[in-house]
């Protein structure tokens, strides 16, 4: 669904489908008082990229009189110097001289525009009109899009060295984005990485990114505009870019107050040691893709007040290797896309991809494990897949104090957890009441969760990833990467939770 060359594309067919306008002999209107009428006074474009057009926007013209009409000219005020251009009637140019339009018809007039590099960090409002002029009298459209300049890489980028990339200016991501083994690549706080369709960063040596709560550090497709005005972003569908690969040979990596949303494969890990740590997260989300979530073979990896949420896949798979989540909420409840029969929230395995078996220790503390899809009937199935090997391999999990949705009882490996039948009920989730948008907070201090955290847990991560605290908590602390916070506080956790 990604950005096509259908400037003139869409106006052709449109000029085939639709009454054309022409000379209609003559027998025009010439009174004063018969105007054009249009379906919009302003046309605004979303952020756009300098160098880099938009995609194609329409307004319509109406004759909405009796007699037929002679638009004296349609004209592009700035001539195209502003960066905008128009088509009018499977034309393009910024001047139009004596276009019939019939009594009850309309026209299509088609508008793109490509910002030049305005040498600043912040967008810069670019404005222009579109007037017409009918038996004298003017009429003007309004339109106006912001131009942001951005670090653009494009044909691929490599780092083979330490490199520090600060938030002067956002990142616009083509194609692939590489960091050669023995590379650290650092994203500084508030650092924004827009990734174009099916581009990839792919980590042979090191990432980190060092986010902050007011400035978090965010990687996310490159589409500002809406698939549905004011009700759908692109960037709350899955599938707008590729995902994060992380190497067989790159260890060291973490993502502190870090957010990845809206790409295809997520998070992937390949198979590296467990002895060394391959990957940290912590207080970031991970949200909102067309296939696995989070992916990890035979390594270590730590993960704490994290939100990994939403996939047509696996939330989180692991197989083999060392890890240890702390509240944490993975959930999937994905409504734009369908989840895959296999889709599991949580999935646990010690049989690598060759078929050889490799060690497994897991341990899920205070988390939320749930998802769209029956609890089932059968013991610890539902949203989790354990995948228990038949060759005697090693394969050790636990899970203390978590919400689960699955049949389940205490044993050896589940203690002090809540087995549910039905989600808990969240803040947001996905319809199109909330503009299709997210948010895993637990909605009440009724909902299954709140205040049933392991307290020795919660005082070792005393905050959560909002910054709530969880040990001055009235009703604390709650299961899961939030606090759970009374609704005559919720405006001012809004606040936290836009930024």
């Amino acid at each position: 669904m990604k950005q096509l060359p259908l400037f003139l594309l869409a106006a052709l067919c449109l000029s085939l489908l639709l009454p054309s306008c022409e000379n209609l002999d003559g027998n025009y209107s010439v009174n004063p008082n018969h105007r054009l009428s249009f379906s919009v006074d302003t046309l605004s474009f979303d952020t756009i990229f300098s160098t880099v057009g938009s995609t194609t926007k329409h307004f319509m013209v109406y004759n909405r009189n009796s007699e037929p009409l002679d638009i004296e000219f349609i004209q592009l005020e700035g001539a195209e110097t502003t960066g905008f251009r128009i088509n009018v009637d499977g034309r393009k140019g910024s001047r139009f001289e004596h276009i019939g339009i019939r009594p009850k018809d309309s026209l299509y007039v088609f508008v793109e525009v490509t910002v030049d590099p305005n040498g600043g960090n912040q967008p810069l409002l670019i404005e222009d009109y579109v007037s017409f002029s009918v038996n004298g009298q003017r009429q003007r459209i309004l339109l106006e899009a912001y131009g942001q300049d951005t670090h653009l890489y494009k044909g691929g980028k490599t780092f083979d060295s330490d490199t520090t990339l600060t938030a002067d200016r956002p990142y616009l991501i083509y194609d692939s984005l590489v960091i050669a083994s023995g590379a650290t690549v650092r994203l500084a706080e508030g650092v924004t990485f827009y990734m174009h369709d099916k581009a990839d960063i792919i980590v042979y040596g090191t990432l980190t990114a060092d986010g902050t709560q007011e400035s978090p550090v965010t990687i996310r497709g490159d589409r500002l505009d809406d698939i549905l005005e004011d009700l759908l972003p692109y960037d709350r569908e899955p599938a707008q870019w590729g995902g994060i690969l992380f190497r067989p040979e790159s260890y060291g990596n973490r993502l502190e107050h870090t957010i990845v949303r809206s790409g295809t494969t997520g998070l992937t890990c390949q198979p590296a040691s467990p002895d060394v740590s391959k990957l940290i997260l912590s207080n970031s989300q991970i949200t909102n893709m067309n296939g696995n979530l989070l992916t990890a073979i035979n390594c270590r990896m730590e993960a704490t007040n994290t939100e990994l949420s939403n996939a047509t896949g696996i939330i989180v798979s692991l197989t083999g290797g060392d890890y240890r989540f702390v509240h944490c909420t993975l959930a999937s409840h994905i409504t734009l896309f369908s989840r895959r029969d296999t889709a599991y929230t949580l999935a646990l395995s010690a049989t690598l991809p060759d078929k050889q078996s490799a060690p497994l220790t897991a341990s899920f503390d205070n988390c939320i494990i749930d998802g769209s899809r029956s609890a089932g009937s059968t013991p610890f199935g539902g949203e989790l897949m354990l995948d228990k090997p038949a060759d005697g391999i090693a394969f050790n999990y636990r899970f203390n104090h978590c919400l689960i949705k699955t049949k389940g009882e205490e044993n050896d490996n589940f203690t002090g957890n809540l087995f549910i039948d039905n989600s808990p009920e969240y803040r947001m989730t996905g319809t199109e009441n909330d503009k299709y948008a997210f948010d895993f907070r637990l909605d009440s201090v009724a909902t299954a969760g709140v205040g049933k955290a392991d307290p020795a847990v919660a005082a070792l991560y005393p905050v959560d990833r909002y910054g709530i605290s969880r040990l001055t908590s009235p009703n604390g602390p709650s299961m899961g990467a939030y606090e759970f916070v009374p609704k005559e506080e919720k405006e001012e956790a809004d606040e936290k939770a836009s930024k």
